[in-house]
C-alpha cells in the first residue's frame, strides 16, 4: 500500500515536513518515514515520547533553530509515519527508524536529543552509530518498570486494559479526550503547557487505520526500553542526562543510570514532569544551544 502522508494542524515556524521513503530490509518491509525540518548548523535529531509525535517538539524548534539543524522525527508507525501491518515496535524497530534517518540523510556530528521513550532510542543509536553521533541528551529516559502507568490512577486502569490479552486492542481503540488528556497532564507539573491543539492533534493522529495496533505495540514494548538500559555503557559520545523533577522516575531509577554511567552529566529541572519540551523548552534550549 502506498503511503499517503496527512497533513497536522499543527504548523511549526520555519519546519518543512519530509518523508524518508520505505524499504525491504531482512525483518521485512521497513514503512515511509515522516520528519521535520528546521534551521542551519550542525545536525541535531529529536526523538519523542510515547503516544506522540515530532510535534511534541513544536516549542523547542523554534528555539534552538538558528544554532542547528534539526531533525524532528515521526518515529515507526507513529505520527504520520506509515503504519505496517504486522511490524514490530519494540527497541530495536524503533531504534532501526532512527538510524535510517542518520544513516540516508548521511548525518554526522550528530547531537541526539530524545525525551522519554525517544531518551532511550537516543542512547542506544549513539552505541550503534558512534561515528555519526557527537552527543546525547537524554530527557527523562523511559527504561523503569510501569512507564506512564505511573501518570496517574488513570493511567494504570487504562494502560492495563491496553495490554490485557483479547480486549486489550479493543480499549486502545477507545480514546476519549478527556482520558487521553488527563493521563498526558499527569507527566506535567505545569498542566497549562498542554495546549488544547495539540491534544486534538493527538487524537486526529489516534484515528489513523491500525494505529490502536500500534499504540498498544508501543505498550508492550517497555520491557525492551528496560532492557536496552544494559547498552547505555557502550555509548561513547557524551552524555547529559536531564530530569524533570516531578518525573514519572524514581530517585532509584535515576540514581541507578548514575551508577551505571558515573562520567554522564546529570541535570534536574525543578517543578517539571516528565514532558520538560512542553513545559519548560527553555531549559532544553539553553543547555543545546550552549554546547554548539
Amino acid at each position: 500500500m502506498p503511503h499517503q502522508e496527512s497533513r497536522p494542524a499543527i504548523r511549526i515556524p520555519g519546519a518543512t515536513s519530509h518523508t524518508l521513503a520505505p524499504r525491504e530490509e531482512g525483518r521485512g518491509r521497513e514503512g515511509a518515514l515522516r520528519y521535520l525540518k528546521a534551521g542551519t548548523g550542525a545536525p541535531l535529531v529529536l526523538l519523542h515520547t510515547v503516544r506522540t509525535q515530532a510535534e511534541h517538539f513544536r516549542s523547542l524548534i523554534p528555539l534552538i533553530s538558528e544554532q542547528y539543524t534539526v531533525y524532528a522525527l515521526d518515529l515507526p508507525g507513529m505520527g504520520y509515519s506509515e503504519i505496517v501491518p504486522g511490524a514490530s515496535y519494540d527497541e530495536p524497530a524503533m531504534r532501526a527508524g532512527v538510524e535510517r534517518l542518520l544513516t540516508e540523510l548521511d548525518l554526522h556530528d550528530v547531537t541526539l536529543v530524545g525525551e522519554s521513550m525517544g531518551a532511550v532510542l537516543a542512547l542506544t543509536t549513539a552505541a550503534d552509530l558512534p561515528e555519526r553521533v557527537r552527543r546525547v541528551v537524554a530527557v527523562n529516559a523511559y527504561d523503569f518498570r510501569d512507564g506512564i502507568a505511573r501518570s496517574g490512577l488513570l493511567a494504570r486502569v487504562v494502560v492495563g486494559a491496553v495490554l490485557t490479552p483479547g480486549v486489550g486492542s479493543v480499549v486502545a481503540g477507545v480514546e476519549p479526550k478527556p482520558a487521553l488528556r488527563r493521563i498526558l497532564q499527569g507527566g506535567l507539573g505545569d498542566r497549562s503547557a498542554l495546549r488544547p491543539d495539540y491534544v486534538d492533534e493527538l487524537l486526529r493522529v489516534g484515528g489513523r487505520p491500525g494505529y490502536p495496533t500500534v499504540a498498544r505495540a508501543v505498550y508492550q514494548s517497555l520491557p525492551s526500553l528496560i532492557a536496552a538500559r544494559s547498552r547505555y555503557p557502550e555509548v561513547k559520545a557524551p552524555i547529559h542526562f536531564v530530569y524533570g523533577e516531578k518525573d514519572w522516575s524514581r530517585p532509584s531509577d535515576r540514581q541507578a543510570n548514575k551508577n551505571l554511567l558515573p562520567a554522564a552529566d546529570f541535570t534536574q529541572v525543578p517543578g517539571a514532569g516528565h514532558f520538560i519540551a512542553l513545559e519548560r523548552p527553555d531549559v532544553l534550549a539553553d543547555l543545546l544551544n550552549t554546547a554548539v
